[in-house]
């Protein structure tokens, strides 16, 4: 079984629209967020592009955002529902 693989930017805009959607629209996951997600073990690559960049599964890229959601909403000052 094949799996949809997304980019890094793809990745952060997705992670962007799972965390804004728990932060009224407040919170943005950057690309460099992506970086330190693999660097921590939140996210694992799984594949490359034909340039060697790393890919993600959507749903390693859903769990990582919601493992890193409180404490990223926490230190922005934002409340968590």
């Amino acid at each position: 079984m094949t799996h949809q693989l997304y980019t890094g930017a793809q990745a952060a805009e997705m992670a962007t629209q799972w965390r804004r959607a728990h932060s009224a629209g407040a919170a943005a996951v950057t690309r460099l967020a992506i970086c330190n997600w693999v660097a921590r073990g939140h996210l694992h690559v799984a594949g490359l592009d034909e340039h060697g960049r790393p890919l993600y599964t959507l749903a390693d890229i859903a769990r990582a955002e919601k493992a890193t959601r409180s404490r990223a909403l926490r230190l922005a000052g934002i409340g968590t529902r």
